[in-house]
């Protein structure tokens, strides 16, 4: 049996997950992006398992149909915006997934959003590449105390982030279009509405989930009710920002800054505008890349391969509704 497990950059795919116990099986790494369909199509020939990151790789009807010996394909999380479910099904193919962190309760990408809302708002890589040049303090930092956290969904990665805004002293205030004042409230955040969040945040971070209802969600005319001094933080998925906008938005002083982890493409093009707009610190999708969080999503790829070759697949996935 071929197994390909793709985009394992940090190269530790074996290490963290027992794939030598899978029984007859081949197993092959990719540790670099395969952009090009074509490049993809040709290294997965002949694989009857794939193992996917997250929605790096997309999997649309096209790339199904010829890929006739794929029999699993395995997604790290439990939901994959990048997969044609109804193709896969058409084919034959089992789509199952991981928790994203294992049996751990990590807050990774919660931590990773403060590591970027500080980054901007005491220009901690600004700072850092003044001093290499020879400069001593050029920035004036901002105060997180008596600012107002605006968190753009208030799931579970949302709440976490509010109650860490709350140990800052910071006000909390969210909007997504079902919460209520009494879930909000529940986080420590006070319910308010889309224009109120955006008007008045001096922070304003997004957690929500990438849908059609989602993507574009902040745009030109969000970026215009900003504060010139607030910043925007995703965290979440690239295209809920509108990236044009985002720019636009960096290059007038609409905003003071942006920290990004996520993006419209993934890796980040080399000729993206992002990677020259003004006042920005970009990852490239760190929330996930840690020990802990890796170790599980691995652990849980093996258990998936070997529940499937054993006739009973687990963590199977439905379409998404």
């Amino acid at each position: 049996m071929r197994i390909v497990v793709l985009d394992d950059y940090q190269r530790v795919a074996r290490a963290y997950g027992d794939f030598d116990s899978l029984p007859e099986a081949d197993v092959e790494v990719v540790h670099e992006h395969i952009a090009d369909r074509d490049a993809l199509v040709a290294a997965l020939q002949d694989a009857e398992v794939v193992v996917a990151m997250r929605e790096r790789t997309a999997f649309p009807a096209e790339v199904f149909e010829r890929l006739p010996k794929l029999r699993l394909l395995v997604t790290t999380g439990m939901a994959n915006a990048a997969v044609d479910f109804a193709a896969a099904a058409a084919h034959g193919v089992t789509i199952s997934g991981t928790t994203m962190y294992g049996n751990t309760k990590s807050s990774n990408t919660a931590e990773l959003t403060w590591a970027l809302i500080l980054a901007c708002r005491r220009h901690v890589v600004t700072e850092d590449r003044a001093l290499r040049d020879g400069r001593w303090q050029t920035t004036v930092g901002s105060d997180l105390a008596g600012s107002t956290l605006g968190v753009l969904g208030l799931g579970r990665m949302g709440t976490q982030v509010a109650r860490i805004g709350q140990a800052f002293d910071m006000r909390v205030i969210a909007w997504s279009e079902n919460l209520t004042a009494e879930r909000a409230a529940e986080a420590g955040a006070t319910l308010v509405s889309r224009d109120e969040l955006f008007a008045g945040s001096d922070v304003l971070t997004v957690h929500l989930k990438l849908s059609e209802r989602t993507t574009g969600l902040v745009g030109a005319a969000e970026f215009a009710a900003m504060k010139p001094s607030a910043v925007l933080v995703n965290t979440s998925r690239g295209p809920i920002v509108d990236e044009t906008a985002l720019v636009a938005a960096l290059i007038a002083g609409s905003i003071a800054g942006a920290g990004l982890d996520v993006y419209d493409v993934e890796p980040l093009p080399r000729g993206n505008p992002l990677r020259g707009a003004p006042r920005t610190v970009l990852l490239p999708h760190l929330g996930y890349v840690t020990e802990a969080s890796l170790r599980g999503m691995y652990q849980q790829v093996v258990e998936d391969i070997a529940a499937w070759q054993a006739g009973a697949p687990v963590r199977v996935l439905a379409p998404p509704a």
